[in-house]
């Protein structure tokens, strides 16, 4: 939490107490969750139950760069790597909806620089590939390498 609050200080940005919380709720699960899931976590410790409040912050926190929103999962997702402004690749199993970010650069500049020549200009750079995990490879088929 500590790397958000610099984040944010280096931008300018405010932290609230309810962002913070908010994000804390992101990065404890280690696995993508839900605007609900985090309304409802909210609202049992008493910080309220309006759905656009959550909204909000998680909105504030994904252009502060502290989190990604998952498309494909409608879910949330914390930042590897806050400290850079970045596009990523996040590589999405349909079986247990885990999430890796790849984050890798060279990907970042060839699509960015693709996307400039096809004189399209991105809002949400993010790529999502979905497919099935090694875990859950080998879970579905035991003697996969």
């Amino acid at each position: 939490m500590r790397t958000a609050a610099e984040v944010c200080r280096q931008r300018g940005l405010k932290l609230t107490p309810l962002r913070l919380r908010v994000l804390e709720l992101v990065w404890q699960r280690h696995a993508p969750i839900g605007a609900y899931d985090i309304l409802d976590k909210l609202s049992h410790e008493g910080l309220g139950n309006a759905p656009p409040t959550v909204y909000r912050a998680l909105n504030f926190l994904i252009g502060a760069g502290l989190v990604h929103r998952i498309d494909t999962l409608n879910a949330y997702f914390g930042c590897e790597a806050p400290r850079t402004g970045h596009a990523a690749q996040f590589l999405v199993c349909r079986a247990c909806h885990g999430v890796t970010e790849l984050g890798d650069p060279t990907i970042s500049r060839l699509l960015a620089s693709r996307v400039r020549a096809a004189g399209f200009v991105s809002d949400a750079p993010d790529v999502e590939i979905k497919g099935v995990c090694d875990a859950c490879q080998s879970a579905t088929h035991p003697h996969h390498p």
